[in-house]
């Protein structure tokens, strides 16, 4: 099942499920109890938000070998963690903004987890239970920024940074999906969940050794190789095998940012 979350002309905004073309409302905490109610608002006419409101995003670095290599780094041996903030998140459609502090604003495409029940020391074997279903993620990153801090929260931080959606699909299972990305019409990346270094279970068993897991909450997952530069007047758009597709364009920030390439 897809859950989303929209508004539509004056409706305040809500969970849904989706069915086809159409947008069925929920009443309830779909991370809880909640009720479906039928279909009745166009897709293509509803205004789709990001599909959860998470606590925390927890982030996943060199989760693909390949990707640790075009960077020429190791692979860590335990799992690479870092948060960006929930103000970096926006639905798809709407603007990456490009901010004026970084020349070097990079895609990463990515399988999002999305956490359905709360946990803390979850083994691995119970890590499924706890998982609500999945979408897509950018983990949008100013690499000159990452590089120059010797850090990652400023690089990886900004706002509108964290694209999420276009909805979480609940039945999945997620050890062999396709991830590409293209920027316009070229294919920039093209991987597999089966490449990832830790699987979801441990991910997710992982960062609940040391902090509360709560529902809504995102794990990206890793991005395979191929990242590369997003300029103003850009359109990326990640493809999962099973979800769908997360398209956003790029903008210049209102306070300036890099020049549209010519």
């Amino acid at each position: 099942m897809k859950i989303v979350r929209f508004t539509y002309k004056d409706l305040a905004p809500r969970y849904g499920w989706v069915d086809q073309d159409l947008v069925g409302p929920i009443e309830g905490d779909p991370f809880c109890d909640y009720r479906r109610y039928d279909p009745e608002y166009p897709l293509a006419a509803v205004r789709l938000l990001p599909p959860c409101e998470p606590s925390k995003v927890i982030c996943v670095g060199r989760n693909y070998i390949a990707h640790a290599k075009e960077h020429a780094v190791d692979v860590p041996e335990i799992p690479l963690l870092f948060l960006k903030p929930p103000s970096a998140v926006i639905a798809a459609g709407e603007a990456i903004l490009i901010p004026p502090q970084s020349n070097n604003v990079e895609h990463e495409a990515e399988l999002a987890i999305v956490i359905g029940k709360p946990g803390r020391w979850i083994e691995p074997e119970h890590a499924l239970d706890h998982v609500f279903g999945y979408t897509i993620g950018n983990d949008v990153t100013a690499r000159d920024l990452q590089r120059r801090d010797n850090q990652w929260t400023r690089g990886k931080g900004f706002d509108t940074f964290c694209p999420l959606g276009p909805w979480i699909e609940t039945d999945l299972y997620p050890t062999d999906l396709l991830i590409t990305c293209h920027v316009d019409d070229e294919l920039r990346q093209m991987g597999s969940t089966h490449d990832m270094v830790f699987t979801v279970e441990q991910l997710v068993a992982f960062a609940s050794s040391f902090m509360t897991l709560l529902p809504g909450d995102v794990i990206l997952t890793g991005t395979p190789a191929g990242v590369g530069p997003l300029f103003p007047g850009n359109t990326v758009s990640i493809h999962i095998d099973g979800i769908g597709s997360l398209t956003n364009p790029v903008r210049a920030s209102r306070q300036g940012g890099a020049p549209e390439r010519g």
